[in-house]
């Protein structure tokens, strides 16, 4: 199974990297995977000539490929005023819109306080709702007072189980986005 990973941290070393890359491996550690990690910040300018010329460069091309294709995201943001940054958002806003119908999603956020904990469900998770993806329902966040502490690695383990599980039920092409997702992942339940 294709796992993809979209990180949008912006720094070197990231911490939103880092957490991109631990449920990566948890997922990993769960089923096995060909997992492919899209760092934003190195589409950054390519995103931002597809908004203004329409048409996506080289590596902008390969990454909505990989997106499209992948059996499952993993989806990460550092926290910028309360809410995901606009690299994040413009990245999703550039792909096709029924890329991520039906696929699989665990969402993730970096932020330098626990306050904005939130932004998983105020901002994250209905932007992936309207895109019409499956959110898996245990996103990961992680303050700075998050790593090493106890409680991290559970969340972590949980959502990658929780994203494993569905994986192989995602749609493989258009025909089977809605409908025949929405029957298994309802046998799934029973």
């Amino acid at each position: 199974m294709r796992l993809v990973v979209v990180s949008a941290g912006l720094s070197v070393p990231s911490s939103t990297r880092l957490l991109a890359d631990r449920l990566a491996a948890a997922v990993g550690r769960q089923t096995p995977v060909d997992t492919e990690v899209i760092e934003l910040r190195e589409l950054a300018v390519e995103i931002a000539h597809n908004f203004t010329n329409g048409f996506a460069g080289k590596g902008l091309a390969a990454a909505q490929d990989a997106v499209a294709g992948a059996d499952g995201l993993i989806v990460v943001t550092p926290v910028f005023s309360a809410s995901y940054s606009g690299l994040f958002k413009s990245f999703f806003d550039v792909l096709d819109k029924d890329a991520l119908v039906g696929k699989p999603v665990l969402i993730g956020a970096t932020g330098g306080t626990g306050r904005h904990s939130l932004v998983l469900e105020h901002a994250l998770r209905p932007l992936f709702a309207y895109l019409r993806a499956v959110v898996v329902p245990t996103g990961v966040y992680a303050a700075s007072e998050d790593w090493g502490a106890d409680g991290l690695a559970a969340r972590i383990e949980r959502a990658a189980a929780e994203l494993a599980a569905l994986m192989p039920l995602a749609p493989r092409g258009a025909e089977d986005a809605v409908v025949p997702f929405a029957e298994q992942l309802a046998a799934l339940q029973r």
